[in-house]
């Protein structure tokens, strides 16, 4: 068996160096994010995946991660246990306004990284002139070798649903942009795709739907989370509504029991481990922070991952 894994680790960033002056901006924008908060932040998101290898008995053999602020903070992670710098990093720094990316930590004993590269969407800005673009965050595409299979994985952390979700079309337009991708690696008999991130998107979202089929409305893509949603399984929280954004897409390929790679079950680790330690919160993350107040937790998502059984 292998483990897939995505996680939304929620502003994971170096600690700020002390401004001169208490109203200069910092750059993680946390209220006094300092190293000792920094080296919590590191230990509580390594604990997550030492408390889901003691559940399944291994670590995933790919991670995919969202809310990472540059390379560093990845290398400072993989040092820690259960990682213990057998994980290798793929990442690009995006133009993201708040600096933040999406990246892949891998078993250097199980994956070869054969191509990466992040794809950068530019929109441009209303009323700001045709020189004027605004950005996020990028998508990272990297074709890997698995034994003797290649696997394409996209991971992504697409614009949030804020100002009465302003950046619905940016979603649609990424989507759209990826379904094109993907369609095209499948017409080229490169069948094991995987798409995985926090889509700031439920299951049942018509761009969700919408990117499991192909132009002839064959379905080419299968999403185990729609499941997971209908069951009420929550990645997050919004005041009172339960979300699952956190997701991950797989190929029609991973349904075929002769496959190398073969799905068995998708999951969302919502250990009372990593949960909120408030009544009046039972049952979602034990996060960072909760506006400006420090907790000390781990994330305000929670991470989600499939099993895949292997020849």
């Amino acid at each position: 068996m292998e483990l897939l894994s995505f996680y939304n680790v929620e502003n994971l960033f170096l600690p700020d160096h002390k401004p001169k002056h208490k109203s200069d901006p910092t750059n993680s924008g946390l209220r006094n994010w300092d190293e000792r908060k920094y080296q919590n932040k590191l230990f509580r998101i390594a604990h997550v995946f030492q408390l889901i290898k003691e559940d399944n008995g291994m670590l995933p053999f790919m991670i995919g991660l969202s809310e990472v602020s540059g390379r560093k903070v990845l290398e400072d992670l993989v040092q820690k246990e259960p990682f213990n710098a057998e994980y290798g990093i793929v990442h690009y720094n995006s133009k993201d306004e708040r600096k933040v990316d999406v990246a892949l930590l891998y078993d250097r004993n199980k994956i070869e990284i054969i191509h990466s590269e992040a794809i950068t969407f530019l929109f441009e800005a209303e009323g700001k002139g045709i020189q004027n673009y605004e950005t996020t965050r990028d998508v990272l595409y990297s074709r890997v070798k698995y034994k003797q299979e290649e696997i394409d994985i996209f991971i992504a952390h697409l614009p949030s649903q804020r100002e009465k979700d302003i950046n619905g079309p940016k979603r649609a337009f990424i989507l759209t942009e990826l379904r094109k991708k993907i369609l095209n690696i499948m017409n080229n008999d490169e069948k094991n795709v995987i798409l995985c991130g926090d889509f700031n998107e439920n299951p049942d979202d018509e761009n969700l739907k919408r990117i499991l089929y192909d132009d002839l409305n064959n379905k080419v893509l299968e999403n185990p989370f729609q499941q997971l949603f209908s069951e009420k399984r929550y990645s997050a929280f919004h005041y009172r509504s339960g979300l699952l954004f956190d997701q991950i897409i797989l190929s029609e390929s991973f349904f075929n029991k002769g496959s190398t790679l073969s799905f068995q079950d998708a999951e969302v680790f919502s250990s009372g481990k990593i949960s909120s330690r408030d009544r009046k919160f039972e049952g979602r993350p034990f996060r960072t922070y909760s506006g400006t107040r420090y907790l000390g937790g781990y994330s305000d998502h929670f991470p989600v991952f499939v099993r895949l059984r292997n020849l």
